[in-house]
């Protein structure tokens, strides 16, 4: 991919359902990247700004409704956008929320369909938003198990709605990332259940039943990344979340999160995320619900 985008590393961890960030705003100032959730975006107020999601760009009218799949770049800018209050609310979701085995049965066949569209994103009509609009903006007001059912019936409701359009072509998201294996599947638990404390190339080969260097071969080769970024990933994801979440210190944050040098923290941090964890904190601080 290209290495212009950002990969991010959104807080949302294995614990969680999904997250909700809702802001008003003045412009648009996330450069372009992907993660591994998916997200739904509604934008209200925004008509002229550029929309691009993958290798499709379009500018948008004042409503706007786009899911994006995983590891399919996207980001909205600015460009002729005029309004000076910008409503945005996003939704990010593991991909893995819905079992594929459960995502297979009958009554959630349109859902598995849009899912799948998804990987190349996906706009919704201008009556469809109109119609879910107001249910999206008060998800956040919802608790539990509530929000976890409305989220499904939202999705569902979007799912059935005439006129959805795909955006990106379809060979483009062709480098989407599946593990397809158990042995990482226990690292990566491993990794995340022990984040804070120091894990080294040895222990999780051991987990893995392989020698270091197959294993150091093993897992560049299925994840596309090497042992010590995805620790790494999974350290600034939950850094991220305590930055959001917490007022610990920044120094406080790192050490809690397995990063013993607060200059390597800030050093990783701004390669990462292109922004320093201070900024970081400052630009999420609008209203942001994990559930």
């Amino acid at each position: 991919m290209n290495t212009n985008i950002i990969r991010e590393i959104t807080p949302l961890t294995q614990n969680d359902c999904f997250m909700i960030f809702s802001r008003v705003k003045t412009r648009f100032d996330f450069p372009l990247h992907y993660h591994e959730e998916y997200e739904l975006n509604l934008i209200i107020n925004a008509r002229g700004a550029k929309r691009i999601v993958g290798d499709h760009i379009e500018v948008i009218d004042d409503l706007e409704l786009v899911l994006v799949g995983p590891n399919l770049s996207h980001a909205w800018f600015t460009h002729q956008c005029e309004g000076k209050e910008i409503t945005e609310v996003t939704i990010q979701f593991h991909k893995d929320l819905l079992d594929e085995r459960f995502l297979r049965k009958n009554q959630l066949s349109f859902i598995r369909t849009m899912l799948e569209h998804g990987q190349r994103g996906v706009l919704f009509a201008k009556e469809t938003i109109e119609r879910l609009k107001e249910r999206i903006l008060l998800l956040n007001r919802k608790t539990g198990f509530d929000s976890v059912l409305e989220l499904f019936s939202i999705l569902h409701d979007l799912s059935t709605s005439r006129n959805i359009r795909t955006l990106s072509d379809a060979s483009f998201n062709s480098g989407t990332l599946h593990f397809n294996s158990r042995r990482i599947e226990k690292v990566f638990q491993y990794m995340n259940d022990n984040y804070s404390k120091p894990i080294t190339l040895a222990e999780v080969a051991r987990i893995a039943n392989m020698p270091e260097a197959s294993f150091s071969r093993f897992i560049k080769k299925r994840t596309g990344s090497t042992f010590i970024n995805s620790l790494n990933e999974i350290r600034l994801g939950n850094a991220s979340r305590m930055l959001i979440e917490s007022t610990h210190s920044i120094a406080e944050v790192a050490y809690d999160c397995g990063f013993n040098n607060i200059s390597n923290f800030n050093r990783i941090f701004k390669k990462k995320k292109s922004c320093t964890p201070k900024e970081f904190r400052e630009n999420f601080s609008g209203s942001r619900i994990f559930i």
